[in-house]
């Protein structure tokens, strides 16, 4: 029963161990991401940019391509319109009555507004197509300005990349190894802790009485459960999984407590 029970300690200690490990391999990887910077998310940015741009231009094409069609209706329509015109003056010129030569100037007058409104639908098309024009012309330069700030991003991001890619790569490859060791309850748990932890901690150690992730204090007695390696325990403030500094390998800092300051005794006055 003894040896069962040092069995379940020696696998929480080791699960412990090994928890550590693969934080402090993160962690460098982390690291390693914050040297490239805010490159990979400015190559992102740039790159949203270009899209943006490109599927401005190709709006503006296609509602170019819309409005040269109305005009080449509206043409169509008053060259209809002005036949119209030409067959009633012809017509008027063969009247019989004042009746018929009245029906025949009406429609030949409406013919005529009509053909002013197309060439009103016509100019303003055009100058829809002169507007939209220029602005191709503004997204095409704004276009070419984000292609080459990408290509240096890229560049920058490629250079930093190759000079860290084979660190990382190793590091990944450490921690992948470390995880068969951990059980994969804790280890779900780990991960999900850190991916909600601001500086991507998910175990931390307990020095000076206080959670090494919060730096809230730990009671004594939690402390000496942490140091016992019974189970895997956590901070109840932050949630973090707490590991002694021992186990983790870290010497704890002696703090020196100052020597009390002797009082100067005063010499009784003699009367």
């Amino acid at each position: 029963m003894a040896d069962k029970k040092t069995e379940k300690e020696r696998s929480v200690e080791e699960r412990l161990k090994n928890l550590y490990q693969l934080q402090t391999l993160l962690s460098e990887i982390d690291r390693i991401k914050i040297l490239r910077g805010e490159l990979p998310n400015e190559v992102k940015d740039r790159e949203d940019e270009i899209v943006r741009f490109q599927t401005r231009i190709r709006k503006y094409e296609e509602e170019i391509a819309e409005l040269r069609d109305l005009i080449a209706k509206k043409k169509e329509d008053a060259e209809v319109r002005r036949q119209k015109i030409a067959r009633y003056e012809e017509q008027i010129n063969n009247v019989q009555n004042n009746r018929e030569f009245t029906f025949l100037d009406k429609e030949r007058e409406f013919e005529k507004l009509e053909i002013q409104l197309d060439e009103k639908h016509i100019r303003d098309a055009q100058f829809k197509i002169d507007e939209k024009t220029r602005d191709i012309e503004n997204a095409n330069v704004e276009l070419s300005d984000n292609e080459h700030i990408l290509e240096q991003k890229k560049q920058e991001l490629s250079e930093i990349v190759s000079e860290t890619k084979e660190q990382e790569e190793n590091l990944l490859k450490q921690a992948k190894e470390l995880e068969p060791g951990i059980d994969d309850y804790t280890l779900a748990a780990f991960k999900r802790i850190r991916k909600n932890a601001r500086n991507g901690l998910g175990i931390v150690t307990v020095q000076r009485d206080a959670c090494g992730g919060c730096f809230n204090r730990i009671p004594p007695q939690r402390q000496l459960e942490i140091k016992m390696h019974k189970k895997v325990l956590v901070c109840e403030y932050c949630g973090r999984i707490m590991i002694d500094a021992a186990l983790a390998g870290i010497e704890e800092p002696v703090v020196e407590t100052p020597a009390p300051k002797k009082r100067s005794v005063r010499a009784k006055k003699t009367i």
